[in-house]
């Protein structure tokens, strides 16, 4: 029998930085010896895929390139990943068949709203990612891709002062609207938040027993 991999969904509006996050964990998750795939969907074309592959598997040899597989799904995102998400659990199916080495199966949902979720058929473990660049109202909006999610990623943090977003807002609301669940800030560019990511998922997803990263302390909280 084959193996079922862990899988781990990946959603968030567009430009909310969904592939730059996988580019950043990868590395961390890599250098503690998981072998990842990664499934990126896009209603049309397969770019994010193939940045993702030349970034992390040809110039890096984080990954065969083979485990890098784009999907386009020709309509609305949120399709593939939730109504009707066959198209991903054919090639998840094929690629536990094929590759027992993997530890676990990133699926990058194409850019949509905030209701984005994944169907507990396709992602037993989700993050969702919004940006700061898009104000400090986004976690008070509420949505089910913010409240239901496993881990809520808060990026692009540096952009807060020329946005006028305050994060405590967003700190205050997301532990408002989200309760008892985690949120983490993160800015992609200086790796600000990776590690704490990296940490949520291997232990809430791949129930990996590892030291305690120091927890990041949020923004302007002293």
């Amino acid at each position: 029998m084959t193996k079922r991999i862990p899988r781990l969904g990946i959603g968030g509006p567009v430009g909310s930085g969904k592939s730059m996050l996988i580019e950043k964990i990868v590395p961390v998750l890599a250098a503690k010896g998981y072998c990842i795939s990664i499934i990126s969907n896009d209603v049309i074309s397969k770019e994010d895929a193939d940045r993702m592959r030349k970034n992390l598997a040809t110039e890096r040899g984080l990954m065969p390139e083979n485990l890098v597989i784009g999907i386009a799904t020709g309509g609305c995102p949120h399709t593939a990943i939730r109504e009707d998400p066959s198209i991903n659990i054919s090639v998840i199916e094929e690629m536990e068949e094929k590759h027992q080495e993997i530890d676990m199966i990133i699926i990058e949902s194409g850019g949509d709203n905030i209701t984005t979720t994944f169907s507990p058929s396709l992602a037993d473990y989700t993050i969702y990612i919004i940006d700061v660049a898009g104000g400090d109202k986004y976690p008070r909006k509420g949505g089910l891709g913010i409240e239901s999610c496993d881990l809520l990623v808060i990026n692009k943090i540096d952009l807060a002062p020329n946005v006028g977003a305050d994060l405590k807002v967003m700190q205050n609301d997301a532990v408002k609207i989200r309760k008892e669940k985690p949120h983490v800030f993160v800015n992609c560019k200086d790796n600000t938040g990776i590690d704490n990511v990296s940490e949520h998922i291997i232990r809430d997803l791949l129930f990996d027993s590892i030291p305690k990263i120091h927890e990041i302390k949020n923004p302007k909280e002293s």
